[in-house]
């Protein structure tokens, strides 16, 4: 896509991600309250994220599906050729828990294929960015206030991913954190038989697609639900980064702007 373009998504999430933190670090903010009350920490941080997101990306030519904006009839939505698929807090158990594995996500949809992403982890200050013609890259200490001036600018100080893989690397198998099924349990044990020795990793949010993208991990087997947007963003980083989301027994990707917006099971490698 439009490296311009794709950089005002960068600035959205980077900004979208301030408004997360500012709210994650009051102390006045009440963590107790799990539900999205209007007045939880979750619902303000989830609320404002969006706003700053809609109202800048406003200027791109694209129309946006959210959560929050998932009422939209499925006729005008599948209309669009183009979209932006955005979830402006993902890992809700991860905000409310305290242990900063959540993210914002958004992702650039072409014909139902996610050709961009960008995930910002606001705890972290840490960016993971890609387009499907320019390879994916992920960069440190990413703020609102030192980020460049432009994509290419940002792309020169960031890493490509994947990461070389080191010689003595351990088949890993990456997993929810708040969500390890039976299935994936007995995928993991399947996993010890073919490869040996396994390491498993367990992780909040969008962060699980990210270590696929890096190369840390080897396979991410998702056997729960999810929605487009939580995944959209990391399949976009994950596809620049020379692997792919497959629907589970299946060979063929996931796809996007679907009529029913939940994903069906997958594995990511």
């Amino acid at each position: 896509m439009d490296k311009n373009i794709l950089f005002v998504a960068i600035q959205a999430a980077v900004k979208a991600g301030k408004k997360i933190k500012n709210v994650y670090d009051d102390p006045n903010a009440d963590f107790e309250i799990e539900k999205k009350a209007d007045n939880s920490p979750l619902t303000i941080a989830d609320r404002k994220a969006h706003e700053v997101i809609a109202s800048t990306l406003a200027d791109t030519p694209y129309p946006i599906l959210s959560e929050e904006g998932k009422k939209i009839p499925v006729e005008e939505r599948q209309s669009w050729n183009e979209l932006w698929i955005v979830d402006p807090l993902d890992g809700t158990k991860e905000f409310i828990k305290r242990n900063g594995e959540f993210t914002v996500n958004i992702a650039y949809v072409r014909k139902g294929i996610p050709e961009a992403g960008v995930i910002y982890v606001p705890e972290k200050q840490v960016l993971y960015f890609a387009d499907y013609a320019e390879g994916a890259f992920k960069i440190n200490n990413v703020t609102e206030e030192n980020l460049p001036a432009s994509f290419d600018e940002l792309a020169a100080c960031a890493h490509r991913l994947p990461y070389p893989q080191e010689p003595d690397h351990t088949f890993m198998v990456v997993a929810s954190r708040s969500h390890l099924t039976e299935e994936t349990e007995k995928y993991i044990a399947e996993m010890k038989e073919k490869h040996g020795h396994v390491e498993t990793v367990s992780i909040g949010s969008s962060l699980k697609l990210c270590l696929i993208a890096e190369g840390k991990a080897d396979v991410y087997p998702r056997f729960a639900p999810t929605m487009e947007w939580d995944t959209a963003a990391g399949h976009a980083i994950v596809r620049a980064a020379g692997k792919e989301v497959y629907q589970a027994g299946s060979l063929l990707p996931l796809q996007y702007n679907k009529t029913d917006l939940l994903n069906p099971w997958f594995i990511a490698e």
